[in-house]
């Protein structure tokens, strides 16, 4: 097995050992979610997926409903949704998602982040056109025909679906996102996490020595907690 395999494995642990900051985050996507919809998760389908994403991190209910007050308070912070672009080490392109309440500071520290490991932050436009914004879904495969389902959720917008361990993975693209989360909630399948995510159409293989300098990189951002979510081009199949 390779390092971007290892490193996958290390990332998954990670989320474990960095509960404050998976809290953290959630709670800016759900702050960001009753800025956009509101407070009610019945008509505010993105603060239904913050809520059941915080479920997924065992995040306790207290705090998820603490968030949604706080966001829904008058002196409330202003978080601001950005997305920087860039390139990492070995021409690896990078689309970081944040949530921050000082843009100014967020710029400063992904650039940093860049330049101290090889890299550069780009404009708009440098490298998103490698990437197609899909959602992305994650159900437990265990008690479901998903040869039945497959065929009922290509209505609902399904264009691909993997089975990984005891997950199934369901892809839709960005418009039908809404829609097939109404269908899984019709059919009372729980995600174990759902999200619009930046998928790349073309990914680079790299010999280990330049898998742990991009590691680097993506280690950096990913412990920023301005940052959301960290998308690159770097195969981690292996």
């Amino acid at each position: 097995m390779g390092r971007a395999f290892e490193f996958r494995k290390e990332r998954k642990m990670k989320r474990w050992a960095g509960m404050a900051k998976t809290f953290t985050r959630i709670g800016r996507e759900i702050a960001l979610a009753v800025k956009a919809g509101g407070t009610s998760p019945e008509y505010n389908s993105r603060l239904r997926v913050a809520i059941q994403n915080a479920k997924a991190a065992n995040m306790p209910k207290s705090n998820v409903e603490n968030a949604i007050k706080n966001a829904s308070a008058k002196e409330a912070e202003n978080y601001q949704e950005v997305l920087y672009e860039g390139k990492g080490p070995h021409g690896i392109a990078f689309l970081v998602e944040t949530a921050t309440n000082n843009p100014t500071r967020t710029v400063a520290n992904i650039r940093m982040y860049f330049d101290r490991c090889g890299g550069a932050l780009g404009n708009s436009g440098t490298v998103s056109f490698l990437f197609n914004r899909k959602g992305v879904f994650k159900v437990k495969a265990e008690g479901h025909d998903w040869d039945e389902l497959e065929l009922e959720l290509i209505d609902a917008g399904l264009e691909e679906m993997k089975r990984e361990d005891e997950e199934v993975v369901l892809y839709t693209s960005f418009t039908d996102f809404g829609t097939m989360q109404t269908a899984l909630e019709e059919r009372n399948i729980e995600a174990v996490s759902a999200g619009l995510e930046w998928i790349p159409t073309n990914i680079k293989n790299l010999g280990d020595s330049e898998v742990e300098q991009v590691i680097k990189l993506i280690d950096r951002l990913e412990e920023d907690d301005d940052v959301l979510n960290v998308f690159h081009t770097m195969d981690m199949s292996e």
